[in-house]
């Protein structure tokens, strides 16, 4: 069980929501503890993530130019969406591969478990984009890498965000058979 847990909510999550936004106003460049994306997109990874943007702006009523609308739709992440709770899953540093994978099947296992009691989970990798911010809100020590966070609560179906879907790739377009 190579991970730690951070459950936040009220004036703690507060806290790390205004000063993640600060940071960005301010202009303050992101620093996450580890290369999530890769330094240059290709095919065909490049154009799905080109249709998933295209996806969620469209269901978001929000225009390619309008620069302000699209970052406060950013923003909205460092909001935790607008659910109560949110988590953060760190990992010693030291660790390699497998424990990676091991807080990875961790991390699905809390989604699954939370549609348990009814209650929606947004993992976000936007969260760890300021790891020093929210490991002093935390007093978590920099011997811990931040991985993701994850907003938790009650779904707003209603809500627009809510109602697009990602297409998905084929199975049989990632996966072999074999006799």
């Amino acid at each position: 069980q190579p991970w730690q847990v951070c459950v936040v909510k009220g004036d703690t999550r507060q806290a790390i929501t205004d000063g993640i936004i600060a940071a960005r106003e301010a202009g303050q460049e992101e620093n996450p503890d580890y290369q999530y994306y890769p330094s240059q997109w290709r095919e065909p990874y490049k154009g799905r993530r080109f249709d998933t943007g295209m996806a969620l702006y469209s269901a978001l009523n929000i225009e390619r130019g309008d620069s302000e609308r699209r970052t406060q739709a950013w923003y909205d992440n460092y909001r935790f969406f607008g659910a109560p709770i949110g988590l953060f899953f760190f990992i010693d540093k030291d660790l390699a591969q497998g424990s990676w994978l091991e807080l990875g099947m961790f991390i699905q296992n809390v989604m699954l478990a939370a549609m348990e009691f009814d209650l929606a989970t947004v993992p976000q990798a936007a969260l760890a984009e300021y790891p020093d911010i929210v490991r002093h809100a935390l007093q978590v020590p920099n011997t811990r890498i931040l991985v993701c966070g994850m907003s938790l609560g009650y779904a707003d179906n209603k809500m627009a965000v809510n109602q697009y879907r990602v297409e998905r790739a084929d199975v049989a377009s990632f996966t072999r058979w074999y006799k």
